[in-house]
């Protein structure tokens, strides 16, 4: 089917959305859906099984993480208008997506994100400020991914996709060599602009061959900075699985609770040895894509708007409030908790000094090295050349005084 390349804002996605091939009892449009715009819990005869554990407390926990992850974006945006922060990489609209699946990791999974899995680092357990160390610009990360099996934010896009790979190669053969261990997979983070990468492509060709026991999970949000997902697919994403043999899932993006189903099923799968997944979650970026970026300069505000109705806190919160699991102040407490979260985020930020240059040469290698001991003592020296300069300087002009 030939389709006429229009510009983005009159290119119509009618005739690419019907080429999906849908999952078996998923909406007409082929999404994934446990929980409706308005609030209504349905089901589903593949996926539904993997939520039925998922009760209201549970509900009422991942509104909590939406909720706090919204209020430490803004806070993290507000920190760079104000010049504490180089940059910012906002991911407001994002968080069914990432909460929902973030929620559905083992603790012997391993996460590879881009830069703007924040809702994942906090459902790994990670000290929010930690994130903004380098957006601070004082460190390359950030954080000891050893600790919480969420890899350090990798800023070229898709590098993060093969490591992921190789890991989840690791992975398995580990399990396989000590099978008292339990089995992992390995999550790979992109956006639909990375899925355009040849690093992706190749990462699912090499998952493919090797069975590896990888979820590739790429948030559609519709914006690859300016360049609509239209233009880059002509089918959907998750129909590119098919290509390669293995699963392809487009999920609500913006319905946690089907999320975070479709990621259990996914990692069940390949934790037991039947190679990866592809799962598309159909989301949207509510921001700009950085906050070096003005969104108003390539999309139109009418297609914000369309989306403001399936806010993926909106839609959750309809759920606790019709079933009694959310009251007022279940919210208010919230509202508070957030409050705390985003003074005590500004007051960490504040609080950061930048490393001594020497700093950098600590963590070249992982052990002592006498090449980089030789380096750091150069480096000293040459310091402590311009101290003597600047002590001769001084004398030579009271000298002359």
């Amino acid at each position: 089917m030939a389709l006429e390349h229009l510009p983005a804002t009159e290119f119509d996605s009618t005739a690419l959305n019907e080429t999906l091939v849908p999952a078996p009892g998923s909406s007409p449009d082929g999404m994934v859906q446990l929980l409706t715009p308005e609030g209504e819990r349905i089901g589903h005869e593949l996926y539904g099984r993997y939520a039925e554990d998922v009760d209201g407390e549970a509900l009422r926990s991942f509104y909590r993480d939406m909720f706090l992850i919204r209020r430490f974006d803004t806070e993290a945006t507000a920190l760079q208008r104000q010049g504490e922060l180089v940059m910012w990489v906002p991911l407001t609209g994002q968080e069914g997506a990432q909460i929902g699946s973030g929620r559905a990791l083992a603790a012997q999974d391993y996460v590879f994100p881009t830069y703007r899995e924040h809702g994942v680092a906090l459902t790994r357990g990670l000290k929010l400020s930690h994130l903004l160390r380098r957006f601070r610009g004082i460190s390359h990360g950030g954080w000891d991914p050893r600790e919480s099996n969420f890899h350090l934010y990798t800023l070229v896009l898709a590098a993060q996709v093969p490591h992921a790979v190789g890991y989840a190669m690791g992975m398995a053969r580990d399990n396989a060599a000590d099978a008292s261990s339990p089995a992992g997979a390995a999550v790979a983070y992109f956006g639909d602009g990375a899925s355009s990468e040849g690093d992706v492509h190749e990462s699912m060709v090499f998952a493919a061959s090797y069975d590896a026991p990888v979820v590739f999970f790429c948030q559609n949000n519709h914006w690859a900075i300016s360049v609509p997902t239209e233009v880059q697919s002509r089918i959907p994403l998750a129909n590119r699985a098919q290509g390669y043999g293995f699963p392809g899932i487009r999920v609500d993006g913006n319905d946690v609770l089907a999320v975070h189903a479709v990621t259990r099923w996914a990692l069940e799968h390949a934790r037991s040895g039947n190679g990866p997944v592809l799962i598309e979650a159909f989301t949207y970026r509510m921001s700009a894509h950085t906050t070096a970026d003005d969104p108003t300069k390539y999309r139109l505000s009418a297609d914000e708007e369309a989306w403001i109705g399936r806010d993926p806190l909106t839609r959750l919160q309809k759920h606790l409030r019709a079933t009694g699991a959310g009251d007022d102040a279940f919210f208010a407490s919230l509202t508070a908790e957030a409050d705390e979260l985003a003074a005590q985020l500004r007051s960490d930020v504040q609080a950061m000094e930048p490393p001594s240059f020497a700093d950098s040469f600590a963590d070249v290698y992982a052990e002592p090295h006498p090449l980089i001991a030789e380096e750091l003592a150069f480096h000293k020296a040459y310091e402590d050349g311009f101290a003597d300069a600047g002590s001769a300087t001084d004398t030579d002009e009271e000298d002359g005084a």
